[in-house]
């Protein structure tokens, strides 16, 4: 079975999916039948890694979260989202849509994790996954789940590129912490990836110790604002989304909700230029809370900024 290669995912949770909406047209590794390396062909398009289409992984788990004291729920982010892509989005929709290209890009759903004994092995189950989605030539894009988990995400596409890291992620805090749990993945990524550059757009002042702004500014760290219409042309990028960056009108339903965030339409710009940007070789959508998401709203707004950062991709050339 095509699910055999990820012994650490369990199948994905969907509900009944509108007909003709694009989640209809995702490759299902848990209940397909057909060789997934056979349905992704041999079309390649512009990456720092050679991609054949996009790998959807959900990235189950809250327990940093629970252990930073946030609010507990993350866990069920990726089913919500899921649930939210099986009523949102035309399978032909003009914003997929790539006359040059001639056919949409495939999108494979890997599942959703099984979270390990403890954190540790948690985050050692998101690397070696990630890592077999490489191995099938997909660009992975993680939904979840703690923003702990962007860390093993990213270790395992670093491991995979040559040369330094750059790293953009937008997000109310700098999440440098020290201590195990949800708020240090980007410190385990400047201490353990090769970063050359690490940019947080959408940072709250009141929400960040002057301890952590000046560790994260001597660690190659940036909070100088671009717009979406100049992002960086730096080699071997990740990019992250934690929608706590989002206003709470926008996003109520998230770890830890945001009085003065940015907006949708704000953070669906940047997903649609990161990716664009053929130097972008993974992303991410976190902290998304069923439990306080009111009428399913953060879920919506996180499912529009998926297909975003997917169109963005779709408007990539080929690789040679």
């Amino acid at each position: 079975m095509n699910a055999d290669i990820f012994p650490f995912l369990q199948a994905p949770n969907w509900t009944k999916c509108r007909a003709g909406c694009l989640a209809e047209t995702f490759f299902d590794l848990h209940s397909n039948d057909a060789d997934c390396n056979e349905w992704l062909g041999d079309s390649v398009f512009s990456g720092p890694l050679p991609f054949r289409g996009i790998g959807l992984i959900g990235l189950a788990d809250d327990e940093g979260v629970r252990l930073n004291n946030g609010r507990p729920g993350a866990r069920d982010g990726p089913r919500a989202i899921r649930q939210a892509l099986a009523n949102y989005g035309q399978a032909s929709c003009i914003g997929l849509l790539n006359t040059e290209r001639g056919t949409a890009l495939r999108i494979v759903d890997a599942g959703d994790l099984i979270p390990g004994r403890d954190l540790t092995e948690t985050h050692d189950r998101v690397t070696a996954s990630v890592r077999s989605l490489l191995e099938l030539g997909l660009l992975p894009i993680g939904v979840g789940g703690g923003h702990d988990l962007t860390f093993p995400l990213v270790r395992a596409v670093a491991a995979a590129m040559e040369g330094a890291l750059h790293g953009v992620y937008f997000d109310a805090h700098l999440d440098v912490r020290e201590s195990l749990g949800s708020g240090m993945p980007f410190r385990r990524i400047i201490e353990h990836c090769n970063v050359a550059s690490l940019h947080c757009l959408g940072m709250n002042r009141f929400a960040n110790s002057a301890d952590h702004v000046a560790w994260f500014l001597s660690h190659h760290g940036h909070l100088e604002t671009f717009s979406a219409a100049d992002w960086p042309g730096d080699e071997n990028q990740f990019v992250s989304i934690d929608l706590d960056v989002l206003d709470v009108c926008h996003a109520p339903g998230v770890s830890a909700v945001n009085p003065a965030g940015l907006s949708a339409s704000t953070l669906a710009d940047y997903a649609v230029s990161a990716g664009r940007c053929s130097n972008v070789g993974c992303f991410d959508i976190m902290e998304l809370c069923p439990t306080h998401d009111e009428d399913g709203r953060t879920a919506r707004v996180a499912a529009h900024l998926l297909l975003c950062f997917i169109s963005g991709c779709q408007q990539r050339g080929r690789n040679a």
